[in-house]
């Protein structure tokens, strides 16, 4: 009897035992469900902060769909923003808070910090989402008129033609054009939408399109829709206005001469200009442009101040770089000179004019360059009529700017073997350096199949004019597109 009142006490002892881990583990597990339930509810919450978050980050990026210049909101206050968010049941879950940083002078870069919040807790997330317009400058060239470039023509950036392209030299990006196929106005051949005749010439089509590294280094790529030549079109008049005094900018009136030469000079870190009224062009030398291609160029000329310049210009004094950076002349104009730390937008044009042998006209004869290339200096020249680079350029030839002939082309007339002055001879120049871009609305340029122009053309694309350009330039498009997102 004693033995198994022994065997009794033990099993109580174990059913304690076993009990109370039981009751141990119970009670952890319960434990470990509420946690991991808190934790559940707590990655639910965070993410539900997070939706709201971007749901005001959207928010803000579809009213700037509607009113593209307005960074407060629809109201007068310097923000934060603050919008209830309900369900679709039309239940409070929380609300986001819009900070709004609006674009710089000549940029079109917004950034906004949305800040969700739970109606049910204080848990938050923030989101920051950076948007732009692009401008006209998303090409290194565009056009709306058949393109040829080449042999010697290097172009480091994107290309982007309406019409057709013979390409001949190296491409380093992208060429385009919207046409499947097209008649090349120079030898009346049926060719592919962008085709070349370098080392071996391309097949006719409807042949396969070969590859042609050696050529289109990034590829060539049509048909694909045709860039917008409405958005390219400057808008004057709007460009007039905002250089009235009233608005911040500089307008220069018709100079009863031959035009404007404008001098960007840089004093103790400051741009200026020095403005000059031009009283006299060089003459055309005997037969220099009596070929047929001369005469069938709109508006040729030298475009050349005559030699010696000192001479033949009148000094009108020196300016400061307008507040709105747009300098509108009503006449053509001569630009060169170096700018540093300053954005400048140059127009030449005559509002109301329909005669297209009297359109305003903008030549780059001498170097026209920045003192710094990281985005904060900029030049922008935009011509009714061309941008011209004259018979009198100098043989080595840079330009850093983002050049629109918003009715012409940019480029050089021709200008035969008999073009000499004073012992030189203007027909070739060596090489012509363009870091920015080109917008052009009939054919582009620099060079001619007789070897007059010039020998060598490199062309760069400057990838800060895309969301950086030149004041009041041109846009690609009226919608802000997103460039960066990340959650702080």
């Amino acid at each position: 009897m004693k033995h198994h009142s022994l065997e009794k006490g033990d099993i109580i002892i174990s059913v304690i035992v076993f009990a109370a881990i039981a009751v141990t583990v119970i009670i952890g597990l319960v434990n470990w469900g509420a946690l991991m339930l808190k934790s559940i509810r707590a990655v639910s919450a965070k993410e539900q902060a997070f939706q709201i978050a971007e749901a005001g980050a959207d928010y803000y990026q579809w009213h700037l769909a509607q009113a593209p210049n307005d960074f407060k909101d629809g109201t007068a206050t310097s923000g934060p923003y603050v919008h209830q968010f309900y369900d679709k049941d039309g239940n409070l879950l929380g609300d986001y808070s819009l900070s709004i940083t609006p674009p710089l002078a000549g940029s079109t870069i917004v950034k906004v910090i949305s800040v969700g919040t739970l109606a049910s807790s204080t848990i938050s997330r923030t989101v920051e989402k950076t948007m732009a317009i692009p401008s006209l400058a998303k090409y290194a060239v565009v056009a709306n008129d058949n393109m040829r470039f080449g042999g010697g023509t290097e172009v480091f950036g994107p290309i982007q033609s309406n019409g057709g392209i013979r390409f001949d030299g190296v491409a380093h990006n992208l060429v385009s054009s919207a046409k499947p196929t097209y008649t090349d106005p120079d030898d009346g051949s049926n060719q592919f939408g962008v085709y070349t005749t370098s080392g071996t010439n391309d097949p006719h089509p409807p042949a396969a399109v070969p590859n042609r590294p050696d050529v289109f280094m990034a590829g060539r790529q049509f048909p694909v829709p045709a860039a917008d030549f409405l958005g390219l079109t400057a808008g004057l008049t709007k460009l007039q206005e905002l250089a009235q005094p009233a608005a911040g900018g500089k307008e220069w009136s018709a100079s009863g001469a031959e035009g404007y030469h404008i001098v960007f000079k840089v004093t103790g870190g400051v741009t200026s200009y020095d403005m000059y009224k031009v009283n006299a062009q060089q003459v055309s030398p005997s037969n220099c442009g009596t070929n047929a291609t001369a005469n069938s160029q709109v508006q040729w000329g030298t475009w050349s101040i005559k030699s010696p310049i000192s001479s033949n210009q009148t000094s009108l004094g020196n300016f400061p770089v307008p507040s709105d950076g747009v300098i509108f002349v009503d006449d053509d104009v001569w630009v060169d000179g170096i700018v540093d730390n300053a954005r400048v937008t140059v127009v030449a044009g005559i509002i109301g004019n329909t005669d297209p042998t009297k359109n305003a006209n903008i030549t780059i004869n001498s170097n026209l360059t920045y003192s710094d290339y990281d985005g904060t200096s900029v030049i922008g020249l935009i011509a009714q009529g061309n941008v011209n680079v004259g018979m009198m350029s100098a043989d080595n030839l840079r330009i850093d700017a983002a050049l629109v002939a918003e009715k012409g082309r940019v480029g050089r007339f021709y200008y035969s073997g008999n073009c000499t002055v004073s012992g030189t001879n203007y027909s070739s120049r060596s090489s012509i350096t363009l870091d920015g871009m080109i917008a052009t609305y009939i054919r582009y340029g620099f060079a001619y199949t007789d070897n007059t122009g010039y020998n060598t053309r490199n062309i760069y694309y400057d990838a800060n004019l895309l969301y950086g350009p030149p004041p009041s330039f041109p846009q690609a498009t009226n919608q802000y597109q997103v460039i960066s997102w990340r959650e702080l």
